[in-house]
This record gives C-alpha cells, sequence and structure tokens, in this order.
C-alpha cells in the first residue's frame, strides 16, 4: 500500500526512493508485525482465556504437561493477523506471488482454525478427523500447485539439487504430484514440530530469515548469476513476506516461551509451515527446504518410523514421538530439549546456506 502511494511521489521528494528497497521494506515489515504482537498480543491472549479457548493436553504424553491443560491456544490468529496487515502496508500489491502465498497462508490458517476450535468445543484433542485435515490440505496444495505450474515461467518444473548448479532434471507435469505432496508434508512436518513451549516458533525464526536471503538473492539477476542459482523475477518481493512471518513468530515467543502464555494452536503451525513449503516452490529451492527444515524432517519421520513400527513389528522405536517428546521423557528438561533443538536448527540454516556457494 505505502508503495503504490509514495512510488508516484519520487519526482518531488527523492528521499522517497528508500521505499523501493526490499531491505528497507522487509525490515520495516518485520518491524510492524513485531509491534502488533507486542501491543496487541496480551489483550488477545486475554480474550482466548475469557472466551476459554484452552489448550487440551494428550494424556498419553509427558506428565508435565498436564499442568498446562487449559492454556489459552490459537494464538497462532495474531500471528496471521499481524503478517496480512504488515503485508498489506509494506508489500507489493501488484505481485502475483505475494497474492498466491498469502493465499496459501490463510488456506491454511483455515484449515487449522476449524481443527482448533472443534479440539476446544469438544474438550478434548482430538479436531477435525484425520481424513478431513488431509483432505482439506490436498485441496489447498493442488490449488496452488496448479495456478504456479500455468502461471510460472519455463523454468517452473525443473528441479535443483543442492551442490549442483545446473537442473538435475525436468519433471514436467511430475512436478504438479511432487509440489502437492512437498506442500502437504511440509505443513505436517511443521504441525508435529510444535509441542514444547517456543519451539516451533524459534525453529520457524531461523527457517524465515534464512528464505529472506534466498528470496532477495534469486530475485537479483547479478546474486543469481554469480551464485549459479535460477533468477525468478519478483521473487525478491517475497524477501519482504519472510521478514514479516520472521517478525511475527518473534513477537509470539515473547508470550510462547517457557512457561508458555498461548500456544500457537494448528491455525499457526499449519498455515506457516504451507507458507514456508510454497515459498521454496516459487524460487526453486524444493530439496534444499529439506535442509533448512531439517529438524521439521526428523519430526516427522521420527512419527513415521514409530507408526510403521508399531503396526509392523509392534514395537516402538522412540519413547514417544514426535521426536521432542522422546527426549523429554529420556530425562531431558523441556527447556534444554528446546535450545538444543534451535541449535540444531540453525547448524541446519547454515549448512543451506553454505551450498550455494559449493556448486
Amino acid at each position: 500500500m505505502f508503495l503504490e502511494f509514495i512510488y508516484p511521489l519520487v519526482k518531488y521528494f527523492t528521499p522517497f526512493n528508500v521505499f523501493l528497497y526490499l531491505t528497507f521494506r522487509g525490515a520495516y515489515a518485520a518491524l510492524t508485525t513485531l509491534l502488533i504482537c507486542f501491543m496487541f498480543g496480551s489483550r488477545i491472549i486475554e480474550a482466548l482465556r475469557l472466551l476459554k479457548i484452552g489448550q487440551a493436553v494428550r494424556e498419553d504424553g509427558p506428565e508435565s504437561h498436564l499442568a498446562k491443560s487449559g492454556t489459552p491456544t490459537m494464538g497462532g490468529v495474531f500471528i496471521i493477523i499481524s503478517v496480512l496487515i504488515s503485508m498489506l502496508l509494506w508489500g507489493d500489491l501488484a505481485s502475483q506471488m505475494i497474492w498466491i502465498t498469502l493465499g496459501s497462508f490463510v488456506a491454511f490458517g483455515a484449515i487449522g482454525f476449524i481443527d482448533d476450535y472443534l479440539k476446544v468445543s469438544r474438550h478434548n484433542s482430538a479436531g477435525l478427523p484425520a481424513w478431513a485435515k488431509l483432505a482439506g490440505q490436498f485441496a489447498v496444495a493442488i490449488a496452488v500447485v496448479l495456478i504456479l505450474y500455468f502461471t510460472g515461467g519455463d523454468d517452473i518444473t525443473a528441479l535443483y539439487i543442492p551442490f549442483l548448479k545446473n537442473p538435475a532434471i525436468d519433471m514436467g507435469v511430475l512436478w504438479i504430484p511432487f509440489g502437492v505432496l512437498l506442500i502437504v508434508g511440509e505443513s505436517n512436518a511443521v504441525n508435529f514440530s510444535d509441542g514444547l513451549d517456543g519451539l516451533l516458533a524459534g525453529l520457524l525464526i531461523l527457517v524465515f530469515i534464512t528464505l529472506a536471503i534466498l528470496t532477495y538473492i534469486t530475485g537479483r539477476t547479478d546474486y543469481a548469476a554469480y551464485l549459479g542459482i535460477p533468477y525468478i523475477q519478483g521473487a525478491g518481493e517475497l524477501t519482504v513476506f519472510c521478514l514479516a512471518a520472521a517478525g511475527a513468530c518473534i513477537g509470539f515467543l515473547w508470550f510462547n516461551a517457557h512457561p508458555a502464555e498461548v500456544f500457537m494452536g494448528d491455525v499457526g503451525s499449519l498455515s506457516l509451515g504451507g507458507l514456508v513449503a510454497v515459498i521454496s516452490l516459487i524460487i526453486k529451492k524444493e530439496i534444499l527446504i529439506l535442509v533448512i527444515g531439517g529438524v521439521f524432517v526428523l519430526e516427522i519421520a521420527s512419527v513415521i518410523i514409530q507408526v510403521t513400527s508399531y503396526k509392523l513389528r509392534k514395537k516402538r522405536v522412540f519413547k514417544m514421538a514426535p521426536l521432542h517428546h522422546h527426549f523429554e521423557l529420556s530425562g531431558w528438561a523441556e527447556t534444554k530439549v528446546v535450545i538444543r533443538f534451535w541449535i540444531l536448527g540453525g547448524l541446519f540454516a547454515i549448512i543451506a546456506l553454505s551450498t550455494l556457494k559449493i556448486q
């Protein structure tokens, strides 16, 4: 919005040129989401408490979590609201990529909202049936991937592998099911990682900062050519989105740090997970996102291994899945698990960025 209003005034007042810089708008988009969370977070939490929108804790989980029952949930709502406001102010509303990512962000948030609402209204941890939740995720993912497939450039179906400068293969029409599975898988992987105070918010801050760097260099012809990565016209605008999301996660973490005053809920985890996957598809980092979000991969892999092992062998590999609960039951304090997973997330981000130079 600011860009549309101020751009025509640049010829009269040249300092307004600063609004044309992605770094300036990205920084203030992050600051906007952060301030919105700080200013209204406590009020929203109090409103959730008055409405009795409290978390129902799994009875088969760690006993230490039973004390968290009733803690306000669906805090992801103010992440979504703050990002929407920030993007309307600082984003380029003429950018198709912005509207695609905003649409998927809100759509996945809506699925999470329904799931959270059913959990709260029924006063248990069972929300949407698994088939209904997956059906909604697949529907949104198919719509997004088809839009990208038919409106993207010639390289939209090319698959790039870390350490390789040129695309490994042109997937053609097979890119559609691949992209759908990536979006659904990533959104669920992020969702599984939301189980400890501050864990997911901290990891997502690292992921979105990394994606902000990648979207910025992908949207610049000079940097993309120098690093040997695909140049995607207009991708730089997603830098503003990534930094807005990072700022919102930082603001949310202020209230979600141990002991948490509010939980993110599926409305937050599904929307942010879907957002991560959609951005990775747009900037052709479908494989690299698995490295950037390496902790998410480990979390969902632990669930798959646990379920498969129990069905085939009637034995559990982990004390509990997802993986963070296994370490809790192994004697690690909750805060220790969270901080160590943050460190691991930081290492994955560094490894991912290092691949840009090693190819």
